[in-house]
């Protein structure tokens, strides 16, 4: 069986493709969780992919994850700014991590710029769109292979 990435979206990214459009596009999470699948099959991937609105049922996956997955990909959202609990899990889990974002973080609001999982990560996407997905599995899929 392939490597297993799991791919994991925080709060509000439902509502992709009607929510605030000229910021982050008019994909929904349905679209890049398509992309995502694609693009782990020509990486020699597995993908899982998840959203939730729920901390906790993130931390629970967070930690499901050690031990039976290559790696996360994770947009955590506005809990970016706000969750060390999320940080203190991912450095649990002992995987390694991409941290993506569909705007440019950097670009926006003052209190956006603060990221408590960007110090933990391996790698952080950022303004790139859905493409940072693309290019997180593919970073995954290029380090598996050693």
């Amino acid at each position: 069986m392939p490597p297993i990435v799991l791919v994991l979206n925080g709060p509000n990214l439902n509502l992709l493709g009607t929510r605030e459009p000229a910021t982050y596009g008019h994909e929904t999470l349905a679209d890049i969780s398509a992309m995502c699948g694609r693009a782990a099959e020509e990486f020699g991937l597995t993908v899982e992919f998840r959203q939730t609105n729920h901390e906790g049922e993130l931390l629970d996956w967070i930690h499901a994850a050690r031990g039976r997955c290559a790696g996360i990909v994770i947009n955590p959202a506005a809990w970016t700014h706000t969750s060390v609990a999320i940080r203190d899990a991912l450095v649990a889990c002992e995987l390694p991590v991409i941290e993506v974002h569909l705007s440019n973080v950097h670009a926006r609001e003052p209190f956006r710029h603060h990221s408590f999982v960007s110090a933990i990560a391996t790698a952080v996407m950022a303004g790139f769109g859905s493409h940072g997905y693309r290019l997180a599995l593919e970073h995954f899929s290029l380090r598996l292979k050693g």
